[in-house]
């Protein structure tokens, strides 16, 4: 159980069996009357936003999470599907909760699964990833006007703004938290 001394941004609290991360709070002591905590909480498996209130030392319930590392299978019709690499046991993840992390995932790659109660809540990838070019507009000579960048479809299907030299069939390394280019790999 957590107090509400404990409170900070990023902590998971479950809520009427639900798990949810505290975006912000704020803590409130006014003049007259007793002290209280305000927060705005993130569901975690539907994403609704709610804003509570709790009294000081009011109990919260500590949400059961677990971090497994799993590899990246394949995605289809049903879904994407990953591995754990301890159980060999495959779980698949709805391309919802997959979200914009789809245009980042290789096949055989590790990322973190955030389970709750052995029920995949979300997943985490590596900060950066390689990716191919897989089509590209040829850079035109002069054309800097624009801040010598142009869009590049990525073997996974993201749009990425690259620089003016990148040609097709070359590996870049790109930042997932940003989606932005970072180099290229030899």
């Amino acid at each position: 159980m957590y107090d509400t001394s404990d409170i900070r941004k990023g902590l998971k609290i479950e809520i009427d069996g639900e798990p949810y991360a505290v975006i912000d709070f704020q803590f409130v002591k006014p003049g007259k009357g007793n002290a209280f905590t305000r927060i705005k909480i993130k569901n975690m498996v539907t994403g609704a936003v709610l804003d509570r209130t709790y009294k000081s030392g009011e109990k919260l319930k500590r949400a059961s999470m677990e971090d497994r590392t799993m590899q990246y299978l394949y995605s289809d019709e049903g879904g994407f599907h990953f591995m754990d690499q301890q159980s060999y046991e495959q779980i698949s993840l709805t391309a919802e909760e997959v979200g914009d992390d789809a245009d980042y995932l290789l096949e055989n790659n590790d990322v973190n699964v955030l389970m709750h109660n052995g029920k995949p809540v979300s997943l985490s990838l590596p900060n950066f990833v390689e990716l191919e070019v897989a089509e590209t507009d040829p850079g035109v000579k002069g054309d800097t006007v624009s801040g010598g960048r142009k869009p590049a479809t990525m073997s996974t299907g993201a749009v990425i703004q690259v620089p003016l030299f990148i040609e097709r069939g070359e590996k870049l390394k790109i930042d997932t938290r940003s989606g932005e280019y970072v180099e290229r790999v030899k």
